[in-house]
C-alpha cells in the first residue's frame, strides 16, 4: 500500500474549568506560582459521571462527522488511554458502540503520555498493510480520576479531554500524509512518571528527572523523525508536541533551530497537561483555527510515562 493519511480531526473538553485561582483555593499556590512553574492558566476537568469512553466518543464522532464516512467504514478503531478505570470492554469498543461502528477491530492502548502518536503509527501500519481501509485513532484522559488534590506539584498540571483523527489509506505515494514514526522508550528509568498505589492510584513523576530526559532527548527523536520523513527541521510549518508543561516545550522547541514562521503548539495554557489526548487537542485545535494550511508538515512528537516516545511528521488535512 502507498501509505496513509489522517483525512479529519475532532476534540471535544469538558464545559467545567478550573482556574489557578479555583485551585489556590485548594492547595497552597498561586496563580502567579502555576504560571511561572507550567504555563498553565486553566484546565477542563470531567463531571463525576462522564466517563474517559464519552470523552472519547464525543472527540471521536466531531472526527468521523467531519470526515464525511459512515460509521461501517472504519475498519479500526484504537484508543490511547491510561486511565481507564473500569478496562473491559475496552474504551474502543464503548466508542464504536456509541457510534453503530459494526465491525471494526478495537483495542486500547497504554503508552502513557506518547499514547496518541504510538496509536497514530500502528494505524498508519494496519492500513499500509491493508488490514483496514479507514481507521479511528483518538487519545482520551480523565487525569482528574487519577489526581492527588493535595498534591500542588502535580494537581496543578492535569486536565481532562479527548481528540481522535481518521486515518485512510492514500491513493498514491504522493498523496500518503504519515510519516515513518520514530519511537522508543528508556525503561530502565520508567517509573519517572507513573499511576502510584494499587487499588485507587494517583498520578506521580520525578519532575526534574522527566525535564532533564525531555529536554535532552526530545529534540533528537524530532530531527530523526524528520530525516525519517524525508524533511529538514526548515521545513516544518508547525509543531504539536505532547503539552506537558510550557517550560518543557518551549524547551524542546528552542533546541531545534526552528523557521519564524514555524507554529508551536501552546494549548497547555488552557487545557493543561491532558496526556494521551494533549497532541490530538492541540492539533485539532490548530487546525480549526485555520492556523496550519491544508497539506502543511506537521511534526507530533509524544512522550512520558515508560519513559516513552513517538514522533512522526504528518501532512496537515
Amino acid at each position: 500500500m502507498p501509505g496513509s493519511r489522517i483525512t479529519a480531526l475532532g476534540h471535544h473538553q469538558p464545559d467545567r474549568v478550573l482556574t489557578n485561582d479555583d485551585l489556590a483555593a485548594m492547595v497552597d499556590t498561586s496563580d502567579e506560582w502555576i504560571r511561572r512553574r507550567t504555563g498553565i492558566v486553566t484546565r477542563h476537568l470531567a463531571a463525576e459521571n462522564e466517563s474517559v469512553a464519552d470523552l472519547a466518543g464525543q472527540a471521536a464522532a466531531k472526527a468521523l462527522s467531519a470526515s464525511g464516512l459512515a460509521p461501517a467504514d472504519i475498519g479500526l478503531v484504537t484508543v490511547a488511554t491510561f486511565t481507564a478505570m473500569d478496562r473491559m470492554p475496552s474504551i474502543a469498543a464503548r466508542v464504536a458502540r456509541q457510534l453503530g461502528i459494526p465491525s471494526a477491530v478495537c483495542y486500547d492502548l497504554n503508552n502513557g503520555c506518547a499514547g496518541f502518536c504510538t496509536a497514530l503509527a500502528t494505524a498508519d501500519h494496519a492500513v499500509r498493510a491493508g488490514a483496514a481501509g479507514h481507521a479511528l485513532v483518538i487519545g482520551a484522559e480523565k487525569m482528574s480520576d487519577v489526581t492527588d488534590w493535595s498534591d500542588r506539584t502535580s494537581c496543578v498540571l492535569l486536565g481532562d479531554g479527548a481528540g481522535a483523527a481518521i486515518v485512510s489509506a492514500a491513493d498514491t505515494a504522493d498523496t500518503a500524509g504519515i510519516g515513518p514514526v520514530c519511537w522508543g522508550s528508556d525503561p530502565s528509568r520508567g517509573d519517572a512518571v507513573r499511576l502510584a498505589g494499587s487499588w485507587h492510584p494517583f498520578f506521580a513523576q520525578e519532575g526534574q528527572t522527566v525535564f532533564r530526559w525531555t529536554t535532552t532527548t526530545m529534540p533528537g527523536v524530532a530531527k530523526e523523525a524528520c530525516r525519517r520523513a524525508g524533511l529538514d527541521i526548515a521545513d516544518l510549518a508547525a509543531v504539536v508536541t505532547h503539552q506537558a508543561n510550557l517550560r518543557i516545550i518551549e524547551a524542546i522547541t528552542d533546541r531545534l533551530g526552528l523557521p519564524e514562521r514555524a507554529i508551536v503548539a501552546t494549548d497547555v495554557t488552557e487545557s493543561g497537561n491532558t496526556s494521551a489526548a494533549s497532541v490530538p487537542i492541540a492539533l485539532s485545535k490548530l487546525v480549526a483555527r485555520g492556523e496550519v494550511p491544508s497539506g502543511a508538515p506537521v511534526l507530533l512528537l509524544s512522550f512520558g510515562g515508560g519513559l516513552s516516545w513517538a514522533a512522526q511528521v504528518i501532512t496537515c488535512p
